[in-house]
């Protein structure tokens, strides 16, 4: 048992138990969201609330299209695999997997600058979580990677030994920058968990980030050694 984490919460009458994250932020717990998606979602595999997983074994963009505005950049937020409802905020927007399909996939378009994101999951027993969000480059036509949690996805639900784990990782990645080929980072990364009555297995986990988007196309496709020196920049 995980006792010296979180010694206040002994009495399981706290909201929120230990947190961590890059920069040790503060995390508020919020309540759940409704479980509906609300927000404008792009591309051709989208309708007014839901997405298609584009062919991530296809080329080029995988049937998710790219943004009518030149200004913008088309990103994948995907949510899962997990058997929980899970719910992701962009900005004003409000992004959710139910528990009934293991995966979902929303495609947005964002300008540059500064877009606030939120994951959000509660479920009695312990949760399981996992987002990945990638950025499309047009003119490469590749994917990168932006942005990767996980904590319970793989089986089983999320414990304290995971989150102590994946912000160990954190460090490989001193810019934020997780795919060096991209033209967005993920940073103010921090998270907060609930209750946890075996101490172990938290119910409620909130993790919180920015995604810092620049104006510039990225250059070179994913994985182009011509990127490496980046992550030392």
């Amino acid at each position: 048992m995980r006792i010296s984490l979180c010694l206040p919460a002994l009495a399981l009458v706290t909201a929120a138990a230990c947190g961590g994250g890059a920069a040790g932020t503060q995390v508020v717990i919020e309540p759940v969201p409704e479980a509906l998606t609300i927000g404008v979602l792009s591309g051709p595999l989208c309708t007014d609330q839901a997405c298609q997983c584009r062919d991530a074994s296809a080329p080029g963009d995988g049937g998710a299209g790219v943004p009518d505005d030149p200004a913008r950049k088309r990103f994948e937020l995907r949510v899962g695999p997990s058997e929980h409802e899970l719910w992701v905020k962009l900005d004003d927007m409000v992004l959710y997997k139910s528990g009934e399909r293991a995966t979902d996939c929303f495609y947005v378009d964002l300008l540059p600058g500064d877009h606030a994101v939120t994951l959000r999951a509660k479920n009695t027993g312990g949760v399981s979580a996992q987002l990945d969000i990638s950025e499309y480059g047009a003119a490469t036509q590749s994917w990168y990677r932006t942005y990767h949690f996980d904590c319970g996805a793989g089986g089983g639900v999320c414990d304290h030994d995971d989150l102590d784990a994946y912000k160990a990782s954190l460090a490989q990645y001193p810019r934020g920058l997780q795919d060096p080929c991209g033209s967005t980072k993920a940073k103010g990364i921090s998270w907060d968990t609930g209750r946890a009555p075996d101490f172990t297995h938290p119910e409620d986990l909130q993790v919180e980030l920015t995604l810092q988007v620049y104006e510039f196309a990225p250059e070179h496709p994913h994985g182009d050694p011509a990127c490496a020196d980046r992550y030392a920049e």
